[in-house]
């Protein structure tokens, strides 16, 4: 799914539910893009009159629940996991292949890949492919740095009309394994999180899975749902 060219540099992107206009009964709700330079994750506001509460936090899940369907969502704010120290992108780079991940609606294949290439003002050209139902499948995306203070936490789209989401890497050796992590706050309510384990192999060396889990315990993330990806016959 090939895409123009990345996206300039710039601050995040964040989506929250405001009110647009107030005209006498009548409240019209839009959606917003509100640019931040902190943390990266979708902070939501809902500020209707107590009358049209309700219905508002009804509409909200509605456009909100194909969003976390078949992932794995839990009640609170998103956690803040440490990050891999002095992280280098240009060390980072290059193929990982998925060994394990939290369910992902978007995920659903086989030979799960994902290339990173660094671009000369530093973006991130990613381009990842599955295997699904015999068919091999390969999306395009970019990435930008987050926070210049904490490189290792990146803001990836595959989509010009989605915002950047979390992808922050908890821990990496850069020649073996990587452990990443992503976090979406909804309505301050729930956070939906995605994890995955990365090998620069397709057999990963011995102990990898058991060092992630102790990396995802350290910073409390729950990966007991977390499961293998298929990486034989491709």
């Amino acid at each position: 799914m090939p895409v123009a060219g990345p996206r300039q540099r710039a601050p995040l992107i964040k989506w929250g539910w405001d009110v647009a206009r107030v005209s006498g009964e009548h409240r019209v709700y839009d959606i917003h893009k509100v640019y931040s330079k902190g943390r990266h994750s979708l902070h939501q506001q809902i500020t209707p009159a107590p009358s049209t509460m309700t219905g508002s936090i009804a509409l909200v899940l509605l456009v909100l629940l194909p969003l976390v369907r078949g992932q794995v969502p839990h009640w609170g704010p998103c956690p803040e996991p440490i990050t891999q120290a002095d992280f280098s992108i240009k060390q980072f780079a290059g193929r990982w292949y998925e060994i394990a991940k939290l369910p992902a609606q978007f995920e659903k294949g086989r030979c799960i890949e994902t290339n990173f290439t660094v671009k000369a003002d530093n973006s991130v050209h990613i381009v990842s492919s599955e295997i699904l139902r015999g068919e091999l499948r390969k999306i395009e995306g970019f990435g930008i740095t987050e926070d210049p203070k904490n490189p290792a936490k990146l803001g990836i789209t595959f989509s010009y009309v989605l915002p950047y989401t979390p992808y922050w890497i908890l821990s990496t050796d850069y020649v073996n394994t990587a452990v990443v992590y992503s976090c979406t706050d909804i309505l301050r309510l729930f956070h939906v999180e995605f994890a995955w384990v990365l090998s620069r192999a397709r057999a990963p060396p011995a102990g990898t899975l058991e060092k992630a889990d102790e990396v995802f315990a350290k910073n409390s993330i729950d990966v007991t749902q977390m499961i293998n990806t298929r990486q034989q016959g491709c």
